[in-house]
């Protein structure tokens, strides 16, 4: 299977830049209507660009299964999957160069896009559908996640690994925390900090509504 890794181009890009985390003190307004909000609030994934925007409850709603609409809602649940089987040599076949990687369907693609997080930002693997269909029948709960916005989550770097049912803003959030604390070829100590702090974070809310 050939192996095609890339950057996600600039619309990821600012994604990631919006997840470096600002100042608590800095305001956030609603990206359609101007409104201040509150920490706690929703985002729409702008499908052309995929690009992740922040938005108010009111402006949220306005696109929750409407696939017409030029921007889709994330989901702000969280599922941990403890019965979720994948073993070695399917994660192998998936030739993943790291431990860490989240699938989504893409919509426009039309197909499931492997990504995984790297210094650079996020970089792309080309998907052999045969064996992914393998892990899909093998754990039918796959079929069930909306397209573009929710993604299936693996942390292998843990024993024993962990898999999430996550909104995509937690994947590229992921994403940026890495760029922003990685250090010179093994990434440094604090990288890797913050990556354990990121799944305890969401181990914490699986299930639950999100940080």
């Amino acid at each position: 299977m050939a192996m095609l890794a890339q950057n996600s181009g600039r619309g990821s890009l600012a994604t990631l830049q919006q997840f470096v985390r600002k100042p608590r003190e800095s305001p956030e307004f609603c990206e359609l209507c101007g409104v201040q909000l509150s920490g706690h609030h929703s985002h729409l994934l702008e499908l052309d660009n995929r690009r992740i925007i922040c938005a108010c409850e009111p402006c949220s709603i306005l696109f929750v299964d409407n696939a017409r609409q030029p921007y889709r809602r994330i989901p702000r649940d969280v599922r941990r999957l403890p019965d979720f089987t994948m073993d070695n040599p399917e994660w192998d076949s998936l030739l993943i160069p790291i431990k860490l990687a989240f699938f989504v369907n893409d919509s426009k693609a039309g197909r499931v896009v492997a990504q995984y997080p790297s210094p650079a930002g996020a970089m792309e693997s080309s998907l052999d559908l045969e064996y992914w269909q393998a892990i899909v029948s093998r754990n039918p709960v796959l079929s069930e996640f909306a397209p573009d916005v929710e993604a299936l989550l693996v942390n292998r770097v843990f024993d024993p690994p962990q898999y999430f049912r996550t909104p995509i803003d937690h994947c590229y959030r992921l994403v940026g925390t890495i760029r922003k604390h990685w250090r010179g070829l093994s990434g440094g100590s604090e990288v890797w900090k913050q990556i354990d702090r990121f799944f305890q974070d969401l181990n914490a809310i699986s299930g639950g509504f999100r940080a």
